[in-house]
């Protein structure tokens, strides 16, 4: 009980000292009033910044029949393909006349093949090669779908990535690169 009678003691004996200050030195009674009576200014919020979620080959669908593919880290549009329903990471290759495969990944997807189917001699960036031709049902990279491709396949030793080829980039409507991102659109 004694501290609050001391605490209303204090406020009562400040604010009986208000108009004295005031007749004082009206002047600075005002600074003082102003700087205590100012708005409070709001707490900083802290700003986070977010860059965009994009994973180096990770492709972005957009409305409709449409997708971008950002710039891999060695400068090459690559991402995530379905090729006959089974999930194969691809690279985008303008120079390739075919969509590319290996054979590991021709049995992958269900091209049956034989030694030989190996018969046509075709010029890689790793040199001479026999390969097999063959057809993909389906190539698919977000609501883009693409049936009945020619493919070309060839021996594990002589391609070690799938190269998305001509084949399938001929079939869409257009297909170009804007701001470092290649867009595909059917």
């Amino acid at each position: 009980m004694k501290k609050q009678l001391l605490a209303l003691a204090v406020v009562v004996g400040s604010a009986a000292s208000v108009p004295l200050v005031y007749q004082s030195d009206p002047e600075r009674f005002h600074d003082m009033a102003s700087w205590a009576l100012r708005p409070a200014e709001p707490e900083p919020v802290p700003v986070v910044m977010l860059a965009p979620e994009r994973e180096a080959g990770k492709a972005r669908q957009l409305t409709g029949r449409r997708v971008e593919i950002p710039t891999g880290p060695h400068g090459h549009f690559a991402a995530e393909f379905r090729v006959n329903g089974a999930r194969v990471d691809a690279m985008i290759d303008t120079g390739a006349t075919l969509v590319a495969i290996n054979r590991s990944t021709a049995a992958r997807i269900g091209l049956k093949l034989t030694a030989k189917d190996f018969k046509y001699k075709v010029d890689t960036a790793n040199g001479p090669a026999l390969a097999a031709a063959g057809t993909i049902d389906s190539l698919q990279i977000g609501r883009i779908v693409v049936d009945d491709i020619q493919a070309v396949v060839l021996e594990d030793k002589s391609l070690k990535q799938t190269l998305i080829g001509m084949s399938f980039l001929n079939r869409l409507s257009t297909f170009r690169v804007e701001r470092g991102k290649l867009l595909l659109e059917q």
